[in-house]
């Protein structure tokens, strides 16, 4: 049955909805009397800051039995993995780091290779993003970087781990894979759609008066439209799909790219003053993860730890 709204779409959508739940929005802490995840296995890219590291934190909390973190940067995850095991009991859990660019179609391959030889795996979050401040194209695929990354390769990735996420099922639930969304998905002019002869096709050309917001959310909104046309066609018995938005967060390394830039420092001037924590961001990310059973959540947006439309 689908889920009974008290706000429409549009409205959800809006700027004063956005800012109610960035100043006033309650997500409920998940703790082990909720959920255990002892004998759980869970990928989560991006995971060595931010949004991606908050959302292991909490995880593992939760008893987590083997954590993937799924990264770019292999140096900077060992350090992200020594804050993640302190204070936890010597052998209480296993976290591996597997290197991840997903700017590289053939390193998307081979991360999904990997992951088939994996026993089992309960939660693959798919959290790692980019914000570009100027228009640049990936110098392999020809495509606008903020697309390749943020809606060509995420879906690419979230096809090749369905099978290793169906094998969970066997003697037990599906596993679930979380895509994490954004407001900003929701603003966009998307101008795009109209484009021939193709719509993906406009993202390998220049783009007059190109603007860092609205490339950015368009591809988030990309990414939005092929998670609910790929949830609707994969049952809820093989996998469990939903989406997340944790809201805008300070803390993310999500405008790196801006490191020295006036548009940069604006961003992060903005996030600070606007922005929630990560570790609230991240516990919506944790009920897409780990809340709801699978026939209220499949094909479903979460916001505040809640389905909303």
């Amino acid at each position: 049955m689908a889920p009974q709204f008290d706000i429409s779409p549009d409205k959800e959508a809006s700027m004063s909805q956005f800012f109610k739940r960035q100043f006033f929005g309650k997500t409920k802490e998940i703790t082990r009397q909720d959920v255990d995840l002892r004998g759980k296995t869970a990928i989560i890219t991006g995971s060595n800051t931010g949004l991606g590291l908050e959302t292991a934190r909490q995880l593992l909390d939760l008893g987590l039995s083997k954590l993937i973190m799924a990264v770019r940067s292999v140096p900077k995850a060992e350090t992200a993995r020594e804050s993640l095991l302190e204070g936890r009991p010597p052998g209480s859990c296993e976290i591996e780091i597997w290197s991840l660019d997903l700017s590289s179609y053939q390193s998307v391959t081979e991360f999904a290779e990997r992951a088939k030889t994996l026993q089992r795996l309960d939660i693959a979050i798919l959290n790692a993003a980019l914000y570009k401040i100027t228009e640049e194209f990936n110098p392999a695929t020809g495509f606008d970087e903020d697309v390749q990354v943020n809606y060509l390769s995420n879906a690419l990735l979230m096809i090749l781990l369905l099978p290793v996420l169906q094998r969970a099922a066997t003697g037990g639930p599906p596993g679930r894979l979380v895509l994490v969304s954004s407001d900003a998905a929701c603003w966009v002019k998307f101008a795009e759609r109209a484009s021939k002869p193709t719509i993906l096709g406009a993202f390998k050309r220049p783009t007059p008066g190109w603007a860092m917001q609205e490339r950015y959310g368009t591809s988030k909104l990309l990414g939005q439209f092929f998670f609910r046309e790929l949830a609707a066609r994969v049952p809820g018995t093989a996998a469990t799909l939903d989406a997340a938005n944790p809201g805008f967060c300070y803390g993310s390394e999500l405008p790196r790219e801006g490191n020295g830039s006036w548009a940069g420092l604006a961003v992060r001037v903005y996030a600070r003053l606007v922005g929630k924590s990560p570790g609230l961001g991240a516990r919506c990310i944790v009920h897409a993860a780990v809340s709801f059973d699978r026939e209220t959540v499949h094909g479903q947006y979460l916001e505040d730890g809640v389905i909303r439309p």
